[in-house]
């Protein structure tokens, strides 16, 4: 059975496109550079900036990839984190799995000061039993890491944890932790990159995670 449920945020929860390449095109223009179209940065959409960053500069000198990440988060803060918008019928999907005594978390590699106010920006902070994402210096943007700490804090079993992304890292993240996992396809992770890490359920909609995890909660309660 499954008695938690650990969340990412850009690309499961909520649609970050517009605010997320924004805010790497600004970050590149203030350093000087070349601007890639908006579909370019698409595939950005998820990895620590950390990441992100060092392949868009094609560089590992943290000096320069520091600078674009304080460029990026300047115009994040600003505006970026509120250019998004909430996927349909995630509330409804919350509101249900909460109802049903699910216990919800969000595990996101984006730093916790902003995932926690776009969370109370779309009215979904109140769905959740606790918050969780990196720090500003890059700690715990690892997702192996921060589920790990979850499960630590939280006092959570991983046999009864399912971790629900829209990206690779947050699949093989949740299987480092020893959780079970799932992957949404209306997210930015292309249908091959999901498959290629064999998630244990692949889902199409919230809709369809609901009824997956309520039919899982009837069976084991027979």
């Amino acid at each position: 059975m499954i008695h938690a449920i650990l969340f990412d945020l850009d690309g499961t929860l909520t649609d970050p496109k517009e605010g997320i390449t924004r805010c790497m095109q600004h970050a590149l223009a203030q350093l000087g550079l070349a601007v890639p179209p908006t579909e370019a940065l698409v595939p950005y959409i998820g990895p620590p900036l950390q990441e992100t960053f060092a392949q868009l500069l094609a560089t590992d000198d943290r000096t320069r990839v520091d600078a674009a990440i304080a460029h990026y988060r300047d115009r994040f803060a600003a505006a970026g984190m509120y250019e998004n918008s909430v996927y349909p019928g995630t509330a409804d999907m919350l509101a249900a799995l909460k109802a049903a005594g699910m216990r919800l978390f969000v595990a996101t590699s984006k730093p916790y000061v902003f995932a926690v106010k776009i969370l109370e920006h779309f009215d979904l902070a109140h769905y959740f039993d606790g918050v969780y994402g990196s720090e500003l210096d890059g700690r715990l943007s690892d997702k192996g890491e921060l589920i790990a700490e979850v499960l630590r804090a939280e006092g959570l079993d991983p046999a009864t944890t399912l971790m629900v992304g829209d990206r690779s890292h947050d699949i093989v993240g949740g299987r480092r932790a020893g959780v079970r996992t799932a992957a949404v396809v209306y997210g930015y992770g292309t249908r091959a990159e999901l498959d290629a890490h064999a998630p244990d359920f692949i889902f199409p909609s919230p809709a369809a995670l609901l009824a997956v995890v309520m039919e899982e909660q009837r069976n084991g309660s027979q």
